[in-house]
């Protein structure tokens, strides 16, 4: 029996798992209830587990009874605070909470790795870690992991390391998707509070409007872009927040944006911060106002091995076929927190086409009106078990 046909007999209870977990999602680094659901689902796995100290992780470690390297494979499980308009029938019983963005099918794929790999624990040579990751939408879990010693968790360094992500969009269902090199950008965060003396909105000369200041900041944040980076290492920036006042005839006290910042290379990601930061504080001073404007640097860009791309891409044409992988051409904008263990170990990110209908048209990950075909979770649990194999055998020589 293959690994690909011993995940399609657990295909069932995996997505019986997944639809358990989509009903109840949880949100940041604390996620007891999906802590206790996959601790259930791994339960007399011969594993070696390991809670988190400071956050819901989980670390579960197969030993093979030969010795050899360690490979990790890794699954995050938190949720967005987004409130659910799918119309799944076992959408989310919670209000402002949804696996919006497939990370469920993460998780239970993650399992359905464990389970695969355990009942071949006798042909492993070396050890297997399994990842279970809350935290990923903008908390950092990843980072947290590593410093609570996700990457020695089997005794020794962690030789190769594999992760994926479905998408509810843009790739057609069951194909795989990876490029070498950056896959994905690295992203910051800037909070702007622009600081003037509010007033009555007839007499504008008798205040301070901070609003004409912190609108000015938003278009030339976007002049700074194109006039200070090179268009061929490109920089994004969206203000995705601004909030100033009360009443049409009121001048406020303040105005409040905050922005994402993203880019591909470190040498961009070190000087965009800094200068997005110089053009807001140059702006207030002009117009004779304070400011409170910090940035802070999030995730590094994903980058992948080119060995471990190779490999993947390999093993994935010859497990399902030249024709369910793509090479991307160009990286994506979105940024992942698994950049923080492939920042210290060789391997590689991938994703996983889950689109139920059109991708072309499909509502994509984050959106209220997500939805996943939660079929390709066989065959996701079987690449990742499949990688761990043949890397643990390349790895024994």
């Amino acid at each position: 029996m293959t690994l690909r046909s011993d995940a399609a007999v657990l295909l069932d209870d995996l997505v019986a798992l997944r639809r358990d977990l989509h009903k109840i999602p949880e949100i940041g680094l604390h996620l007891p209830r999906t802590q206790d659901r996959v601790l259930a689902a791994l339960d007399g796995l011969p594993l070696e587990i390991t809670l988190g100290k400071n956050l819901s992780s989980i670390t579960a470690v197969l030993r093979g009874t030969r010795p050899g390297g360690t490979v990790l494979l890794r699954g995050d499980m938190d949720a967005l605070p987004v409130t659910e308009a799918s119309g799944e029938e076992f959408s989310s019983t919670l209000d402002g909470a949804m696996h919006a963005c497939g990370h469920d099918l993460h998780t239970a794929g993650l399992v359905g790795a464990a389970r695969l790999l355990t009942a071949r624990k006798e042909d492993l040579p070396g050890d297997v870690v399994f990842m279970f990751q809350p935290g990923e939408e903008g908390w950092d879990g990843a980072g947290r992991m590593i410093d609570e010693g996700v990457l020695t968790a089997s005794g020794k360094p962690v030789d190769a390391a594999y992760g994926l992500h479905v998408s509810a969009a843009s790739y057609a269902k069951g194909h795989f998707v990876a490029r070498p090199g950056t896959l994905m950008a690295a992203s910051g965060a800037l909070e702007v509070r622009v600081k003037g003396d509010g007033g009555h909105g007839s007499s504008p000369h008798d205040a301070r409007d901070p609003i004409p200041a912190a609108c000015e900041m938003v278009t030339a944040l976007q002049t700074m872009v194109t006039r200070t980076f090179d268009v061929f290492d490109p920089v994004v920036i969206t203000v995705g927040s601004f909030h100033a006042g009360t009443r049409r005839n009121i001048i406020p006290d303040d105005a409040v944006f905050e922005a994402t910042l993203r880019s591909f290379s470190p040498e961009v990601a070190a000087r965009v911060g800094e200068r997005a930061v110089q053009v807001c504080r140059g702006i207030a001073q002009a117009h004779g106002l304070d400011i409170d404007v910090t940035y802070e640097p999030e995730y590094p860009a994903t980058v992948n091995d080119a060995g471990a791309y190779d490999f993947v891409a390999a093993t994935i044409r010859d497990v399902f076929g030249e024709e369910r992988f793509t090479e991307m051409a160009d990286p994506i904008t979105g940024s992942e927190d698994f950049s923080r263990v492939l920042e210290r170990v060789p391997g590689a990110y991938l994703f996983l086409g889950a689109c139920p209908t059109d991708p072309a048209t499909a509502p994509d990950n984050h959106s209220p009106r997500a939805r996943f075909d939660d079929s390709v979770l066989g065959d996701g649990a079987a690449l990742l078990a499949e990688l761990a194999v043949r890397r643990l055998g390349l790895l024994a020589g």
